[in-house]
């Protein structure tokens, strides 16, 4: 076991601020709290299409910090949208630790277990900068006014829609078009069939308090599953030939499904090796810069093995499964099409300081 695993299982256990008893009610289907701070950051705050008392903040580089678990696979798809558009110069971005108790995500990566733009130790404090008695979880994705050091929003969906279509001006060259117009209709469907049923369904059978609100939730996974499977067996991505937002949103599920999911949420009918059109699938997109350079294999089992005492009390984190085989040949390409639009080009290296650490990736550093 490494130092660091062991210090966060150890953090965990504090107590004091235990999360246990924080995710799965008995005898209750689990039902998650989409409740989010619905601000956005546009281009022009004068004609924002906002949500009922919702603020409009403007597109301005520098001046926001993503703050984003890579453990956390709605904060994953911040990272793999804005690598893909070039949006490091522009947007920063702060990187918890997997692991949290009840007062909120950590900065304890950070040499002095601070954020050293933001100066704090907890998500916590930003939040609390702006809404002192903030009544909900402190959630990652969240974006931070730097000159404030307050929450803005942490509607993670929002997020990634307004950094391809509000922050164009600072896209860098060759950014891949992640919402074309002519299929944005059609995307929002399929998008939302894969949350609710997806990448909210693991979620639902993990946190199931019986065994009928698990069986429901597991029948409506596997459902969905074998829907993306067939989906997947004539066309390279989810909307034809080339990656569009569908696929960021869907991939974050698939790359957790079998170290997390199978087991540790009883999402356990087959692994995602097992369906040869995902798994081609899943492959063709981690090979692909700005994916698999953002996942950290370690993080995610150390997030969920340690936080959800609930499920799994004794804290223990799994040494496997083998991660050789994501960099597996994927053969996708015999079905045309390819990453990114005519036009388009792949994201350039990683920068050092945002690298995955070699030890929890497959990926060649």
């Amino acid at each position: 076991m490494s130092d660091s695993t062991t210090q966060n299982i150890e953090q965990a256990e504090d107590g004091r601020y235990s999360t246990a008893g924080a995710y799965v009610h008995e005898g209750e289907e689990y039902n998650r709290d989409t409740t989010y701070i619905e601000d956005r950051i546009v281009a022009d705050p004068e004609h924002a299409e906002l949500a009922e008392g919702a603020r409009a903040w403007p597109v301005e580089a520098g001046r926001y910090r993503l703050v984003a678990a890579r453990a956390c696979p709605w904060a994953n798809r911040t990272l793999i949208v804005r690598r893909l558009l070039g949006l490091e110069d522009a947007i920063s971005v702060g990187l918890p630790g997997p692991t949290h108790d009840s007062r909120s995500w950590r900065f304890d990566l950070d040499s002095d277990g601070r954020d050293p733009v933001l100066d704090t130790e907890r998500l916590q404090e930003n939040y609390f900068k702006r809404f002192p008695d903030y009544p909900r979880g402190i959630t990652v994705p969240a974006i931070v006014d730097i000159p404030t050091g307050q929450v803005v929003t942490n509607n993670f969906p929002q997020i990634t829609e307004d950094f391809s279509t509000e922050w164009k001006q600072f896209h860098r060259e060759g950014a891949p078009d992640l919402w074309p117009e002519e299929l944005v209709p059609e995307m929002r469907e399929v998008m939302h069939r894969i949350y609710t049923e997806i990448n909210n369904g693991v979620y639902r059978c993990g946190f199931a308090g019986s065994q009928e609100a698990y069986e429901s939730a597991y029948e409506r996974l596997w459902t969905a599953m074998d829907w993306v499977e067939e989906r997947l067996s004539g066309q390279r991505y989810l909307m034809g030939d080339h990656i569009t937002e569908a696929d960021v949103r869907l991939f974050t599920t698939l790359a957790r499904f079998d170290p997390v999911y199978v087991s540790h949420f009883k999402a356990s009918r087959n692994k995602l090796t097992e369906m040869p059109n995902l798994w081609g699938y899943a492959r063709d997109l981690f090979q692909t810069p700005g994916f698999g350079d953002t996942v950290d294999f370690q993080q995610i089992k150390e997030h969920y093995f340690v936080v959800h005492r609930d499920i799994n009390p004794s804290g223990i984190v799994p040494l496997g499964p083998s991660l050789e085989n994501w960099t597996s040949p994927h053969g996708r390409e015999s079905l045309g099409g390819s990453p990114f639009a005519p036009g388009a080009t792949a994201s350039g290296p990683v920068r050092d300081d945002e690298r995955v650490d070699p030890d929890h990736t497959p990926l060649a550093s």
